[in-house]
């Protein structure tokens, strides 16, 4: 697995705290306002507000903080976010991209390029390291929503470019182009999915030692714990045995 997926299942290990729980649905609903604010604030005709919705019912997000968030967008008072991505690398020359939704690029640029110096590592020019990722749509199905063949054969019908399915469900990735096409055509047949997102997907992975490895998920740990950040995604592999110390 790669890094930033195995760093998503220690957090979720641990991310059962009311605090955790209460920071990510203030990222959550950020998200959804940004996205109604730049398109209509129909999820049905918004692809990036639909997938922002979908997101935070997945993490089970009150219907009422979803509306509320959704409700800002339109508001006069409403707060105004940059989108902001920042790239750099960890310790073992692992690339790193953070997006963050921000009201003071500075302060964000500060708290962000000094966590990546007290873990060791740097913060490049945007562009550095992007071009090591891919920027694709990924769908999720629950398990129950389709047989392999039958999700498949929709998918390639929709123009997504790959399926992996298995017992815990069916991943459809597409382009970055085709994303609200192919998401729009599946959930006709298959009902709603269970998460639909734009990521950022390595191209190659790095494999570290342990030591290292603890540098970078503290690093992850602290860009993921702050307030403006959205994502981050890293290009490394860490030992299972780490996974299990830390995830333990």
């Amino acid at each position: 697995m790669a890094g930033h997926s195995q760093f998503k299942n220690i957090m979720h290990k641990k991310g059962k705290q009311d605090a955790i729980r209460s920071k990510l649905f203030s990222k959550l609903a950020r998200e959804i306002t940004v996205a109604a604010k730049q398109g209509l604030p129909d999820p049905a005709m918004n692809a990036r507000l639909r997938a922002a919705v979908l997101a935070a019912r997945a993490e089970n997000m009150p219907k009422d903080n979803i509306e509320r968030a959704i409700k800002k967008a339109s508001g006069a008072d409403g707060e105004n976010y940059d989108e902001v991505r920042y790239e750099g690398y960890a310790p073992g020359g692992v690339a790193v991209i953070v997006e963050a939704l921000t009201d003071n690029r500075n302060r964000t640029a500060g708290e962000v390029r000094s966590a990546f110096t007290k873990a060791g590592g740097a913060l490049a020019e945007t562009g550095a390291v992007s071009f090591m990722f891919d920027k694709v749509g990924e769908i999720e199905f629950e398990p129950k929503a389709a047989s392999e063949d039958a999700m498949m054969e929709a998918a390639i019908e929709a123009g997504a470019d790959d399926v992996a399915s298995s017992e815990d469900g069916h991943v459809v990735t597409t382009s970055l182009e085709s994303f609200a096409e192919v998401q729009k055509a599946l959930e006709a047949k298959f009902g709603e999915p269970r998460k639909a997102k734009l990521v950022w997907r390595p191209q190659n992975t790095v494999a570290v030692d342990d030591e290292a490895g603890e540098k970078i998920l503290r690093l992850v740990g602290a860009l993921e714990d702050n307030d403006d950040v959205q994502t981050v995604t890293a290009n490394f592999e860490v030992s299972d045995a780490l996974v299990a110390r830390l995830g333990g």
